[in-house]
């Protein structure tokens, strides 16, 4: 299993956000469970309690995704040649995309009071890595 350890965190460490307050988790402890998720292709909340509660690194994840700081931590990653990846998309937590009654063949229901783009509204079910390109 490929897990970095402190010599490798002070590394790639300017490309995260400073931690502030009282903060249960680190960083690197964050790092450690993505890889390990990537690596093994298990669900967040199979992930083992060494790398803390699931639910609180799904959460700083999709912060990091949302503000570009994963985008930025995979660049650096692959700058400092610590890991070496040729994912060109990968979507994580999938397993909670509803899908529309229309697609699984129901009935269809016509309704007036909906809005033209009420699927565009609802929040994102999935977290994108956009580039993620193997270094030589």
């Amino acid at each position: 299993m490929k897990t970095l350890n402190e010599n490798q965190y002070h590394l790639i460490k300017p490309y995260l956000p400073v931690q502030r307050g009282n903060v249960k988790i680190s960083n690197l402890d964050i790092i450690n469970a993505v890889l390990y998720t990537a690596e093994n292709g298990c669900k967040w909340r199979s992930l083992p309690e060494k790398f803390g509660h699931w639910h609180t690194i799904y959460t700083r994840l999709k912060r990091w995704a949302e503000r570009g700081v994963l985008e930025r931590l995979c660049i650096g990653l692959q700058k400092e040649k610590l890991i070496k990846i040729s994912v060109t998309c990968l979507g994580l937590d999938s397993a909670s995309i509803k899908v529309h009654p229309d697609a699984a063949g129901a009935l269809k229901k016509t309704d007036p009071n909906l809005p033209a783009h009420h699927e565009a509204d609802s929040p994102q079910k999935f977290i994108w890595f956009r580039q993620m390109i193997a270094l030589d």
